[in-house]
């Protein structure tokens, strides 16, 4: 079984700052990218957040490297825990809410808990098999993970789900990554960096109208009522309706091969990691009002369901918001 290690360099030039991911050889079957250095000009990345600070406080290009590396490791060990359980025989049992979890989606969450918590023990964790993690009821950087984003897909051999896993600083995701394990495809998104997918850098592709778009969403069924009803608007008018991808829409459109992706009732465990890797990649992503999307995490927070909409451009976006009609 191949796993993935990843080695993060720093320039000795304090000017600049070097991240560097390496992979294993795979096997014959299967090629990656060669490994690759990409120079990032130094940035200063400064939020705020009055419920935690009363100042601001700069993220430097190491810690940023840091936590990259990191967020290699929890998906290399999720996509350990996932690999060995699909395509086999194991039980499926119904959430509350009777979407289905498998022992593959907590194990997997469980491994990346587990590193998290010996790398950055004052972090907090929010996943969504078991919420959240931290003695504090709130924290300046919080880990967002969906272990399987694709459950359905996951149990019928479907390769298109993916792990997610976001952090938060002060609230705004800084990491992002889009983890596919079994075709063993990485997609990171670093705040002031280019998305890259296996260590090379990625883009939207320029698609400058709507009825030229190829769109994808999970499933039109998962549409209801009004939102089912502006998602049709949508859909009359691009070149291509697609279905069945999940997180791997948002991935592929960060590739530059789909145009638009919009979907109904997200939870911030499914999208928080996406933003990164879109908006590093010339995207723009937002709720179907056009605002930016936010969720802030501590222990009293419940996942409530959010409306998204992801375009390789901005003027499809916009092109996109004015046909979804969204108040």
């Amino acid at each position: 079984m191949l796993s993935q290690s990843h080695f993060l360099s720093l320039s000795s030039n304090p000017s600049r700052s070097l991240l560097t991911l390496q992979f294993r050889s795979p096997p014959s079957t299967l090629t990656l990218p060669n490994p690759h250095r990409t120079k990032f000009t130094p940035t200063t990345i400064m939020i705020s957040n009055s419920k935690l600070a009363d100042h601001i406080e700069p993220i430097h290009h190491s810690d940023l490297d840091r936590f990259a590396g990191v967020g290699n490791e929890l998906a290399d060990a999720a996509g350990e825990v996932i690999r060995k359980y699909f395509r086999k025989s194991f039980d499926i049992l119904d959430k509350d809410d009777l979407s289905p979890v498998t022992i593959a989606d907590r194990a997997a969450e469980d491994s990346m808990v587990s590193i998290i918590e010996e790398n950055f023990p004052s972090h907090a964790i929010f996943g969504e098999e078991n919420g959240w993690r931290c003695k504090e009821k709130c924290a300046e950087y919080v880990w967002v993970l969906d272990p399987i984003d694709g459950t359905k897909s996951f149990i019928t051999g479907k390769p298109l789900f993916g792990t997610l896993i976001a952090l938060l600083h002060r609230g705004k995701p800084i990491l992002g990554i889009i983890d596919q394990p079994v075709l063993r495809e990485r997609w990171i998104g670093i705040n002031g960096r280019k998305t890259t997918l296996n260590g090379e850098e990625v883009s939207t592709r320029n698609c400058a109208k709507l009825s030229q778009s190829y769109l994808y969403t999970t499933s039109p069924h998962l549409f209801s009522g009004d939102a089912e009803v502006a998602f049709a608007r949508v859909r009359s008018k691009v070149k291509v309706p697609l279905y069945g991808c999940d997180c791997y829409a948002y991935a592929l459109l960060a590739s530059g091969f789909v145009d638009l992706v919009i979907e109904s009732g997200l939870k911030p465990y499914d999208f928080l990691s996406l933003i990164p890797v879109i908006e590093g990649a010339g995207g723009v992503i937002t709720d179907w009002g056009g605002h930016q999307l936010q969720w802030e995490a501590s222990i009293d927070s419940h996942p409530k369901s959010f409306n998204v909409l992801a375009a390789g451009g901005k003027e499809l976006h916009q092109q996109a918001l004015e046909s979804l009609e969204w108040q």
